[in-house]
């Protein structure tokens, strides 16, 4: 009997260790509090974002974590808990999570792991103002384009200038 339930839970396990597999980030939250409305526009704007979310048994989670680094996030698996997880964008889970948490505030962080290092809820809400690559890149590549655009703009004054003196100076010797 025992053998078929360890069956029974293999499928399971195999599910979550391949959502874990190459993930940027996992997020575990206690959810308890929410209504339905809340946890389906929570699902819909996670699902949206690419960041999956799912309730599983935290038995479930700590074997299918067993020798990866989110194994660290163990101690936070207690009572009921959710995980995000984000293959793309590390800091997508919490810094969505924090926002729709200010709108439902039953849903609270426990801890997660982004990009292999362990924060707890506090160092996850840290996580969450942290913005997405895309625009850390915009902004990023806004300063190097910046100095670029500023060096343009005076050579091409200087070169407005420079035509605008030739005609004078030829103008000039005609007069005399």
């Amino acid at each position: 009997m025992r053998d078929s339930k360890i069956d029974q839970k293999q499928p399971v396990v195999k599910e979550i260790a391949a959502l874990l597999d190459g993930a940027q980030a996992a997020v575990v939250v206690d959810y308890r509090g929410l209504t339905v409305a809340q946890d389906t526009e929570l699902r819909k704007q996670l699902r949206e974002a690419g960041v999956v979310y799912k309730v599983y048994k935290n038995t479930m989670v700590r074997i299918a974590a067993k020798g990866t680094e989110f194994e660290q996030f163990d101690p936070f698996l207690e009572g009921p808990t959710a995980l995000a997880v984000s293959k793309e964008d590390a800091t997508a889970p919490a810094r969505l999570i924090a926002k729709f948490a200010k709108t439902a505030p039953k849903l609270e962080f426990k801890g997660g792991v982004v990009e292999g290092k362990l924060f707890d809820a506090a160092g996850m809400a840290a996580v969450a103002e942290v913005p997405s690559r895309d625009i850390l890149l915009g902004r990023l590549f806004g300063s190097m384009q910046s100095p670029v655009a500023n060096f343009a703009r005076v050579i091409k004054q200087i070169a407005e200038k420079d035509g605008e003196a030739a005609p004078a100076e030829e103008a000039a010797p005609a007069a005399e």
